[in-house]
């Protein structure tokens, strides 16, 4: 299991003005990015299980979204490669309670969205926050130099958090996105 990417930056405050229109809708609006990679590339999302199992000990450089804090323990860790084809458009990680991960992740190669969602049962997506992050290992299978934005959520059924889930996002998706900054030479 990787450890979580280091943030470079990051911000709770969504207003995205640093963010293309494009992009400011796939890291900060409420859709589903499966579905969103999708409809980009035309082709369809195929999941690699890179790792999934207990929540190791908090490694202090690297902590999970403060949000993890509101899942009941024992935690579950769950961390995937999206791609679209043989390219990878997106790593992510979820936190989980043991219990909702048995009862909702049945299938572990189908995208959390699609088991969430198969039963039409009523679900809420609200996104915490956003921001840079940079490690080699996704420099390394994204094939392009960082940093990579990404952004992290809850889902809530019934008012109650479900899970919390990081995306990162490859610039490769500026092939169909466009630049993902909206003021040119902008500097992290």
């Amino acid at each position: 299991m990787h450890s979580s990417p280091p943030a470079l930056w990051r911000s709770n405050n969504l207003s995205g003005q640093e963010l293309s229109g494009p992009w400011r809708l796939l890291l900060l609006g409420d859709g589903s990015p499966t579905r969103h990679l999708q409809l980009l590339t035309g082709a369809a999302v195929e999941v690699e299980l890179a790792a999934m199992g207990p929540e190791p000990d908090g490694d202090p450089a690297t902590p999970p979204p403060p949000e993890v804090q509101d899942l009941l323990a024992p935690l579950l860790r769950r961390q995937v490669w999206l791609h679209c084809g043989a390219q990878p458009l997106a790593w992510a990680e979820s936190w989980w309670n043991q219990g909702q991960a048995d009862l909702h992740l049945q299938n572990r190669q189908q995208p959390i969205w699609r088991s969430l969602t198969s039963e039409r049962a009523e679900l809420f997506r609200e996104v915490d926050g956003y921001g840079l992050v940079q490690a080699p290992w996704l420099e390394e299978r994204f094939g392009q130099a960082g940093p990579y934005w990404s952004r992290h959520y809850r889902f809530f059924r019934q008012g109650q958090a479900l899970t919390v889930i990081r995306e990162v996002f490859s610039p490769a998706l500026e092939r169909w996105l466009g630049p993902a900054s909206a003021h040119k030479n902008m500097n992290f």
